[in-house]
């Protein structure tokens, strides 16, 4: 067991990646989708519970809703919300969009900073 913080949202958090039968976050069910999701498009390392069920959350709702290709398709407070004149997309447009764009987002989905 060693002491870290989460990758995603960096709450402290204790792992135990070692023996992973045992660690807390096998406690949490994770469709399929949302598995693949972790391991091929994200650099995240270890996850607390609480993003693991958002991450959940997010590929749920990726399966029925389709990342908006036209600005006419996007939903203030689902997709973006301004700040000062500006656009800032939300984890959820991130993860619709399928993949990161490597600039350092603030709500990046994908484990990639600056």
């Amino acid at each position: 067991m060693q002491k870290q913080n989460c990758t995603h949202c960096h709450k402290p958090m204790i792992c135990n990646a070692n023996d992973i039968a045992n660690c807390d976050c096998q406690k949490v069910e994770l469709l399929d989708e949302t598995v693949a999701f972790l391991y091929e498009k994200t650099q995240h390392d270890c996850l607390c519970n609480d993003c693991l069920k958002k991450f959940d959350e997010l590929m749920k709702f990726s399966l029925t809703n389709k990342f908006p290709k036209r600005p006419t398709e996007m939903v203030e407070g689902l997709h973006f919300y301004m700040e000062n004149g500006f656009f800032v997309f939300t984890e959820t447009y991130h993860f619709l969009k399928g993949r990161c764009c490597k600039n350092g987002c603030r709500h990046c989905v994908y484990g990639i900073h600056k």
